[in-house]
């Protein structure tokens, strides 16, 4: 029973508590309407969205032409399945193909079916290709690598939260250092069955953490060297969040497998992407992976209008000259106040560190504080915090919203 004193947040609130499984811990905020950079709570507060739906609203919130383009083609058709051909597949897996420049595209759901086809892809390699013993090959993953919670992602996980009491997990996994060239090519070179090497060219839920200048050149020339793929998880960094269409493009590398999603539908429907050349795609026959879901008419519409919002918005520009400005204005706040210990990033993916201990949750504490301003912000990794908006932020909305962080940090 609810009683008619409640608020609409406290019961909103309180039907999940009561109804709903507690695997996430929101900040007490109950959004119900969303556009552009802006949400706005049940009550009717605006706020500044800066986490962006984990980097899945780039183009922010309802933008009009995926909109358009969602509610046109939900009116013919929505799903077919895979056991026939739809008009829109083929030309939105054309349209992906020729827009990151590979042979092929096989579209799903999710970012973690999108790992989980990338994984598939790798060992189907590596017995058909690379001519590895049967159920002998190994893929290599980087510690603090995140790229979800099935089981084969947690397999690779090195977060106790992610792993604890889901065991016995998937073998064939391999974890090194992240940023260590020297741990990649020991690791690589000593054992000829390992078919690949799956990387975040930065790792977001860890806390934004870029490697250095060169890496992933690096890991792109080891992989070659050892005839191993590179699988390049940009579902976060990717589709100009970083500043770059691909967070690969900072170094002018080209990985072997490219996996995508969240961005690439604007936040309107779950899409994910994996791409590769024919001679790692056609590995896979018909009958061996796939999705009732994956490669929808509705899907496919919606991938093409929010690429197409990317390029012709120019948001990959727009996200490095904010990304610059957003860290010159954190790096003179940390000037000013000791509680930010280092202010990182790249693009409009980026973090700052706060001088926190796991009792006092101080991390935590400005965040709800900056929801209180008007900016909604989440830590991650206790003392971190990621601060992503969507790509479409102007300049004014930028100086306003770190002027909030500024009043928040030096309020502690």
């Amino acid at each position: 029973m609810y009683t008619t004193f409640e608020s609409p947040t406290q019961r909103a609130i309180a039907l999940e508590e009561r109804y709903g499984a507690h695997n996430y811990h929101p900040l007490p905020v109950v959004l119900s309407r969303g556009q552009g950079v802006y949400v706005w709570d049940v009550e009717n507060k605006q706020y500044l969205d800066f986490l962006s739906a984990y980097s899945a609203v780039n183009q922010g919130h309802c933008h009009p032409a995926i909109i358009a383009a969602l509610t046109e083609q939900a009116q013919r058709l929505t799903l077919t399945s895979r056991a026939f051909y739809s008009d829109k597949l083929g030309e939105c897996e054309k349209y992906l193909a020729e827009y990151f420049g590979y042979d092929k595209a096989l579209m799903m759901n999710s970012g973690v079916e999108g790992g989980e086809t990338a994984l598939k892809l790798t060992r189907k390699w590596a017995y058909k290709v690379k001519g590895i013993a049967a159920d002998q090959a190994k893929t290599v993953f980087a510690a603090g690598n995140f790229w979800g919670r099935t089981l084969a992602a947690i397999s690779a996980s090195t977060d106790p939260d992610s792993r604890n009491e889901y065991g016995p997990f998937l073998p064939g996994y391999v974890i090194i250092p992240y940023n260590d060239l020297a741990a990649l090519e020991e690791t690589l070179a000593a054992d000829p069955t390992i078919a690949g090497f799956m990387v975040e060219p930065i790792q977001g839920e860890a806390g934004v953490v870029v490697p250095d200048e060169g890496y992933l050149r690096g890991v792109r020339d080891l992989c070659t060297k050892y005839n191993v793929l590179f699988i390049a998880d940009e579902v976060q960094t990717g589709l100009g969040r970083t500043g770059k269409r691909l967070a690969c493009d900072h170094e002018g590398v080209r990985p072997d497998i490219l996996v995508l999603g969240k961005a690439l539908s604007g936040g309107v429907y779950p899409v994910s992407c994996v791409l590769a050349d024919d001679d790692i795609m056609l590995t896979i026959r018909p009958g061996e992976h796939g999705s009732t879901y994956g490669g929808n008419p509705l899907a496919c519409a919606v991938t093409m209008a929010a690429l197409d919002v990317i390029r012709q918005e120019k948001l990959a520009e727009n996200a490095e000259r904010m990304g610059e400005l957003f860290r010159r204005r954190m790096r003179e706040l940390s000037q000013k106040s000791d509680l930010i210990t280092l202010v990182r990033g790249k693009g409009l993916l980026n973090a700052i560190v706060i001088n926190d201990t796991e009792t006092s949750n101080t991390a935590w504490q400005v965040c709800l504080d900056l929801k209180n301003r008007g900016l909604l912000a989440k830590p991650t990794h206790g003392n971190k915090i990621r601060f992503a908006p969507p790509l479409v932020i102007t300049e004014a909305q930028m100086e306003e919203a770190c002027a909030m962080i500024e009043q928040a940090v030096l309020s502690k």
